[in-house]
């Protein structure tokens, strides 16, 4: 039987939500730490001619409005007006509001409004909004209301604002010195093709001493059979066992090795130790060595337990990675999102903005389409960029907005933390910043993601503030952190012949009012990447 399928026109009633171009924008933000905003704002200065960048004598000038304290004062601050109303809620009329609040669907991700302790920000109309209106008033579009017409000019115009920045002296800073740039580190393949090039050989055996240098690990070790290399010539084994012979004289001692076990005989036979019980130990009993299974070891070689831990001393000052300290770091920059500082009693919280960016709006293309030789495909063009340009800003402010309430919060809740240390981290949830601030909880992940804050006790992510907890036998919330912390104090303070086991440190733990069970320490402790008592044992 032959079925066959014919194609069909069906409709289907269906509900989703749809990101808007700007509201995906704005959850990419913030996510994003401060050098990808830096490079994201680089690049739509690039592409967008309606965004211009403040001299820096221009920025030397406006960051004095920065010091308005925009959770209490309205931000009146138009056409460039730097005075501010004594009394700002009286003798402001709220006119006209800069419309921040998001549609339905946004508010899924974020909450209504961008103001500190209210939903919008309030201003007196402008001067440039009443412009803009005739603009339009005197070309209306045809059909659905145009959302250019929405845009308020009155504060788009002007110099992008923080608010609340605050600070409270200018801060002088010196450019870096001539001596602080550094050249790039040698690699180990560079290292050792240097020494080849020192060493006098045939040409046959220096092209395979390259192949192989060309074939290590970052640990400096052999990666492949010696038989592979010889094949890539192809040159005769004898050449390239001459070519790893010379390599593994190089610096830095135990390089050329194929594995761990020959990396240490190497390094023991460069320091004249070839015929000491500690080779004989890697040498043949390389796997008791490993699981410091120490007596078993001492009853196969006929000697005492504290002979092979003294020889098992000399071990450890081996370089098992002769390598790695000419391996290619991954550069990870650290630069700090937020200043927290404690001025007096309080903390205020301070945004870093070295190297970003200040943006605003050319006027000059505001008045090409206010000028009515100007064509409509022109105008249509700079409308385009004008809501491009609006909708960065607006996120940008918008990042700064959620930025500061979470690290508002934080401050409150970790005020012990920043005053006293880390054994006063409190335990905190995401969730308890959402709720504390209306926000949803990936936007509360977002934006401790990836991000620092610079402290009284340091440079630390956001995310490392969030810690769970456990309650000890006075009813008090404890930090896993500080729990975390308890377990390595002791370790450190054990003696290393007799080390702790799991089980005294968790009855030491009840005696502080924390109960543990031996699986929960024997975890925290893998977490921490601290070895079992048996391999912290130290038999001298």
């Amino acid at each position: 039987m032959i079925m066959s399928f014919k194609p069909t026109l069906s409709t289907q009633l269906s509900q989703r939500l749809v990101l808007t171009p700007q509201l995906r924008q704005r959850i990419e933000m913030l996510q994003m730490t401060k050098l990808e905003l830096s490079d994201l704002v680089t690049q739509q200065l690039n592409e967008n001619p309606v965004l211009e960048e403040l001299s820096p004598e221009e920025v030397a000038v406006s960051p004095d409005l920065a010091n308005v304290d925009f959770s209490e004062t309205p931000r009146n601050l138009i056409n460039g007006s730097t005075e501010i109303p004594e009394n700002p809620t009286s003798s402001v009329e709220p006119a006209t509001s800069y419309d921040m609040s998001l549609s339905a669907a946004e508010q899924g991700e974020s909450e209504a409004g961008y103001g500190m302790n209210s939903g919008e920000f309030t201003q007196a109309p402008s001067e440039g909004m009443r412009e803009a209106e005739n603009v339009e008033a005197r070309e209306p579009e045809i059909g659905e209301r145009d959302s250019f017409e929405e845009i308020d000019f009155g504060s788009t115009f002007e110099e992008y604002l923080d608010p609340g920045y605050r600070t409270v002296e200018k801060e002088i800073k010196e450019a870096p010195s001539f001596e602080q740039f550094l050249s790039s580190e040698q690699s180990l393949a560079e290292y050792l093709n240097w020494q080849l090039r020192l060493t006098i050989t045939t040409p046959e055996v220096l092209e395979a001493a390259e192949a192989i240098i060309g074939n290590m690990t970052d640990d400096g070790f052999i990666d492949g059979a010696i038989e592979e290399i010889a094949a890539i010539g192809p040159w005769p084994m004898e050449t390239v066992e001459k070519a790893l012979e010379i390599i593994q004289q190089f610096d830095p001692t135990g390089v050329g090795a194929h594995d761990l076990r020959e990396c240490l005989l190497l390094q023991l036979s460069y320091y004249g130790y070839g015929d000491r019980l500690a080779a004989r130990m890697i040498r043949d009993h390389f796997p008791q060595l490993q699981n410091h299974k120490l007596p078993d070891l001492a009853k196969e070689l006929g000697v005492s337990v504290e002979q092979v831990a003294l020889e098992l001393k000399l071990i450890r000052q081996l370089d098992p990675h002769p390598g790695r300290k000419y391996a290619p770091r991954d550069a990870h920059y650290i630069e700090p999102e937020v200043y927290i500082e404690k001025i007096e009693d309080e903390y205020v919280i301070r945004f870093n903005d070295d190297g970003l960016p200040q943006l605003r709006i050319n006027r000059q293309y505001r008045q090409m389409m206010e000028n009515k030789e100007t064509s409509k495909e022109t105008r249509d063009y700079i409308k385009d960029r004008f809501r491009s340009a609006v909708d960065l800003l607006k996120n940008i402010e918008h990042r700064k907005q959620t930025i500061y309430k979470v690290c508002e919060r934080i401050v409150e809740r970790q005020r012990d933390f920043l005053d006293k240390g880390v054994e006063y981290l409190k335990p905190m949830m995401l969730k308890d910043i959402s709720e504390d601030i209306g926000m949803h909880l990936s936007t509360v992940s977002r934006v401790v993601n990836g991000k620092y804050a610079h402290t009284p006790q340091g440079v630390i992510e956001l995310r490392r503030f969030f810690t769970e907890g456990m309650v000890n036998d006075e009813g008090e919330e404890v930090s896993t952190r500080i729990i975390k912390l308890k377990i390595k104090k002791m370790i450190e303070a054990e003696e290393p012949r007799e080390p702790l086991t799991d089980d005294q440190i968790a009855a030491r733990l009840a005696q502080e009012g924390q109960k543990l069970s031996r699986r929960t320490v024997a975890k925290y402790r893998d977490q921490m990447k601290i070895p079992g008592s048996r391999e912290r044992r130290q038999v001298v």
